[in-house]
């Protein structure tokens, strides 16, 4: 890392996801990625967001946490190609009013295509301005299965193509992107980062169950968290003395709550706790005995990051960052919709706690907290520098 403010590197960063007024949790892996090479680069972000309750754009900047981030809402049109103009000008706007203040990047990090991507894609053919890629978009897996149209696939391809460097977050999301011809001389696997106060001992809360945790979106079709409640009525089974918590919500939990209800519980099997705080849900996997993830696809799963910086085994698919980090020393892997296995897993983890060492899981995940993930995608931006 370097601290020099004369020697940073300048680094702008185009997000197709990030927080806003409506979502403070969209984009949170892309705002994580800029606050982290904010340490060592000079870094500035831009997010453009179509919103149906405005009539005028509207540009919001603010300093935090080191960087600067410029979000622009603009009024969203029925006809959907208004719409892909005004996103077009509202990033042209963005680069204007940087170019104002005398900062012009070194380098563009695209977080998430296309759109952003084929922007990145203008300014390297204007400016001559290199840019690199991170993917996290699960459209390319085929258990989603969601790239599709002509053109979409066309610019996809173009944009890649001219990239310094592709930077999907698993080995998965990669083969992914292969598959569907994406190509490029420089794929690289960089994963998303854990925030480090996972990686803090938090005091121990004395309990009288045993507990099971599972983080989601409450996007059923990726998330099957209605196989996740069936494999846990089994083990209920066999066994009362566990509580499966649940933290999150979504577009499906009213489904998933139905569900929940339909499979007649014990009382205080299953808790619901919402939305909740990261800081929060780093207590709540300390104080937990095993975590669990049961997705149909991911494209890494930032939850099993956590939990493993937590010290906490897991039981998951094979999918996202699982095949490459989870062996028999933090958890096991599971067939998809192996309700059964789930529940095996999962009780040879509460019947056997003293397999897993805390300290053991937890130092193995540091390599995905914010020092050694910045300090490789620093290296990136370095080659990348020589390279042009």
């Amino acid at each position: 890392m370097i601290d020099k403010q004369e020697e940073k590197i300048k680094a702008l960063f185009l997000c197709t996801w990030y927080p806003n007024r409506y979502d403070a949790m969209a984009g949170l892996s892309a705002f994580k990625q800029a606050e982290m090479m904010a340490h060592s680069c000079d870094v500035r972000v831009v997010s453009v967001y179509a919103d149906a309750q405005i009539k005028r754009k509207e540009i919001v900047e603010q300093n935090i946490n080191s960087f600067e981030e410029i979000v622009i809402y603009y009024p969203k049109y029925k006809i959907k190609i208004f719409n892909i103009i005004v996103f077009f000008i509202a990033y042209f706007n963005a680069y204007k009013n940087l170019k104002k203040k005398n900062w012009a990047p070194d380098i563009i990090h695209v977080n998430v295509l296309t759109r952003t991507g084929f922007m990145a894609y203008l300014y390297k053919t204007f400016t001559k301005t290199p840019y690199i890629i991170t993917e996290r978009w699960s459209r390319y897996l085929e258990q989603s299965n969601r790239f599709k149209g002509f053109f979409r696939k066309k610019i996809t391809k173009l944009v890649v193509r001219n990239a310094i460097a592709v930077m999907p977050v698993s080995n998965v999301l990669k083969s992914a992107m292969l598959n569907h011809n994406l190509k490029n001389n420089n794929y690289i696997v960089v994963n998303n980062v854990v925030d480090d106060f996972f990686f803090d001992n938090i005091k121990k809360e004395s309990r009288q169950k045993r507990r099971i945790l599972h983080i989601s979106c409450f996007d059923e079709r990726a998330k099957n968290i209605c196989g996740l409640l069936n494999a846990t009525q089994l083990l209920s089974n066999i066994r009362t003395d566990f509580e499966l918590v649940i933290i999150g919500a979504g577009k499906d939990f009213a489904l998933c709550y139905t569900h929940y209800e339909n499979l007649n519980f014990p009382e205080n099997t299953v808790r619901f706790l919402g939305e909740t705080p990261p800081q929060e849900v780093s207590r709540w996997l300390q104080n937990s005995d095993c975590s669990v993830i049961f997705s149909n696809y991911e494209t890494a799963c930032i939850p099993v990051l956590e939990s493993l910086a937590s010290g906490v085994p897991i039981v998951g698919t094979p999918t996202g960052i699982m095949p490459e980090t989870i062996n028999e020393t933090n958890g096991f892997i599971v067939n998809f919709n192996d309700v059964a296995d789930l529940a095996d897993k999962i009780n040879f983890i509460l019947n056997n706690p003293n397999l897993y060492d805390f300290n053991k899981i937890r130092e193995a995940a540091k390599i995905f907290n914010y020092e050694n993930v910045g300090k490789q995608l620093f290296e990136i931006y370095k080659n990348v520098m020589k390279v042009n």
